[in-house]
């Protein structure tokens, strides 16, 4: 269990009450330092795979954490930036995205049980859509919305770029489970 991947996992884990601290500092510089503290959480969301991989130091903790983890990151990251970007623009894909992730949770969980957790496991799109999110989302911390609106709508139409490509990677999940779903008992 104690492993350099999962140790980097947890470390994402205990920068999220760190990352949402500085956020709401009054400070001129929070929006760059909430930025920086979640570039270094996703990166070790990078960092801990491929040690995993790269070490060979896969254990069932770690790839029961390391999705919680990105989960616990994104899903905080983006209801801080909703209460600054208190929007129906801003609201829809961060609905999108958190609603996603709870349905594809769910829906791994529930495939595991019937011994098919391979026919959702993660994707190449998956990992394309976590790093646009990331991406996304540390564009939006790192700028003051009111000081720089044209960033602020470059991170929203990544936002919603990512959103896309967080609803294709559901509805693959949802095609490949669909012949355990539609059965008719």
């Amino acid at each position: 269990m104690w492993n350099l991947p999962n140790i980097l996992t947890l470390l994402r884990i205990a920068l999220i009450p760190i990352f949402i601290g500085v956020f709401y500092l009054p400070w001129e510089w929070r929006h760059l330092a909430s930025a920086a503290i979640f570039g270094v959480a996703a990166g070790t969301d990078w960092l801990d795979g491929y040690l995993a991989r790269k070490l060979d130091q896969f254990t069932p903790f770690g790839a029961f954490l390391d999705p919680v983890a990105d989960k616990l990151i994104v899903a905080s990251a983006l209801v801080m930036l909703l209460e600054e970007h208190a929007t129906l623009l801003f609201a829809l894909p961060t609905l999108v995205i958190i609603g996603r992730e709870i349905v594809i949770s769910a829906l791994r969980e529930w495939m595991a049980e019937l011994g098919k957790r391979t026919s959702v496991a993660v994707s190449y799109l998956g990992k394309v859509k976590t790093t646009l999110q990331m991406i996304a989302i540390a564009v939006l911390l790192a700028i003051d919305p009111v000081a720089h609106p044209i960033l602020d709508h470059m991170g929203v139409a990544l936002l919603y770029l990512a959103a896309i490509l967080t609803l294709w990677s559901m509805i693959i999940y949802l095609k490949a489970a669909w012949p355990e779903l539609s059965k008719v008992p």
